[in-house]
């Protein structure tokens, strides 16, 4: 059994976990200082047909391609899970992830509800945790003030902010995104918590 010392303790391993959360919420925010404490979990990267955004750095933030190669990388059953949202494709490559696991280094995916829901089929002994804003009225803020849509597609994006928050209930637990430091911390607890779980099953 591989030994992992995340913060100040240590914690057994290596298992799966997959944070999710509706848009806005800060799940990045959250998932980059959960890395800085603890340097050696391995975060895997997303593969998406969305277009680079400002400040986003190739194969660090996403791994960027166009459709055909997203779908060429379905057909070949290349991923873990994969969905469609706001019009672009996201999907978490398997192999990367298998690799990390059988390395000895605990895994933490970053992804949306519904590729949530496809590794819980996949692989029951997971760890879910939904990332959710400290009230609905905060979330609404942070998605209506971005100023980077379209009143439309604004609207879009709150819907299922709504749908996602409701998804709670599935999920093993909820951490509630008040203060960056202290979601870390919490999200670090509940996977130390693991260590006293059977390792993930079921990767392809």
């Amino acid at each position: 059994m591989t030994v992992c010392e995340p913060g100040s303790g240590g914690c057994a391993g290596p298992w799966l976990t997959v944070v999710s959360g509706p848009s806005g919420v800060g799940k990045s925010s959250v998932v980059a200082e959960v890395l800085r404490r603890w340097p050696r979990l391995f975060v895997s990267v997303s593969v998406t047909t969305r277009a680079p955004r400002g400040g986003e750095r190739p194969d660090e933030h996403y791994h960027h391609v166009d459709r055909a190669t997203f779908t060429s990388m379905i057909e070949r059953g290349e991923f873990l899970e994969y969905a469609e949202y706001a019009g672009n494709f996201y999907g978490t490559p398997a192999a990367p992830v298998r690799q990390a696991l059988a390395a000895g280094r605990s895994t933490l995916l970053e992804i949306d509800v519904q590729g949530a829901r496809q590794v819980r089929a996949t692989m029951p002994d997971a760890l879910l945790v939904m990332l959710v804003p400290p009230s609905w009225e905060v979330l609404h803020g942070r998605l209506s003030h971005r100023g980077t849509e379209d009143p439309a597609a604004r609207k879009r994006r709150l819907r299922v902010a709504r749908d996602e928050l409701d998804a709670a209930r599935e999920f093993d637990a909820t951490v509630v995104n008040d203060d960056v430091q202290r979601a870390a911390q919490e999200l670090i607890s509940l996977m130390a918590g693991m260590g006293r779980r059977t390792p993930p099953s079921g990767l392809p």
